[in-house]
């Protein structure tokens, strides 16, 4: 228990340092009030949330810790997700400095709330599905979930992140970084074809489950 309270804590403190120099260093200033605003209820939340992983369900916490994808095939999405955050945080920060477009203050307050109620939404897929992991592998004695939210679409921890993920520019304050940003639904699309294709192999009852469960991500549309 003790190693992986370490493990997070290590990884949790580099992910503030990384994405506070990824926001801050290119606006140029510390006084990017969007841009705290953004670390505060990104990394707080977080942060809660690993301590009642690590008290209800350290395997869960362990299983979310591990990022190194086992299929092949998903290494272009995570590596393209990857330069997203990166060009998008950058452009954020840039737009601050040269004030390329930044939206009102009462946007960045509206999309964070809607941030935060997504993050809520994300902890209840959580709950439900005590196999998610962040890379695609089927675990010891998992089974399909089919009730909550995975009773109306078949992914909704992508769908709650596609909409975590938009949110992040418009609490930022940048249009051009919420270009970027539009990319990712492209990007988990792919994530999910390869997704399903694995389950459908390698989960018993998922080909039944997806004739159950018609939408991927968005109720009625696909």
């Amino acid at each position: 228990m003790k190693s992986l309270f370490a493990e997070g804590l290590i990884k949790f403190t580099a992910g503030i340092i990384l994405v506070g120099l990824l926001v801050f260093l290119p606006a140029g200033t510390w006084q990017y009030w969007q841009g705290w605003m953004f670390m505060g209820i990104l990394f707080i939340p977080m942060f809660c949330a690993g301590l009642v992983m690590m008290a209800k369900n350290p395997a869960l916490l362990r299983s979310r810790l591990n990022a190194k994808e086992k299929q092949k095939d998903q290494d272009l999405v995570i590596k393209l997700s990857g330069l997203m955050f990166l060009a998008g945080f950058v452009v954020a920060g840039l737009s601050v400095r040269f004030g390329w477009y930044m939206l009102p203050k009462s946007a960045s307050i509206a999309a964070a709330v809607v941030f935060l109620i997504a993050y809520a939404l994300y902890a209840e897929v959580l709950r439900e599905n005590t196999y998610l992991s962040r890379t695609i592998e089927v675990q010891e004695n998992q089974t399909v979930v089919d009730t909550g939210l995975y009773g109306i679409v078949r992914h909704p921890m992508y769908s709650v992140t596609v909409l975590l993920f938009l949110m992040m520019p418009l609490v930022l304050g940048s249009v051009f970084s919420f270009v970027i940003f539009l990319t990712y639904p492209l990007i988990i699309a792919q994530r999910i074809k390869g997704e399903e294709t694995f389950l459908e192999k390698e989960l018993s009852g998922y080909k039944e489950y997806k004739e159950k469960v018609k939408y991927r991500m968005i109720p009625f549309i696909w």
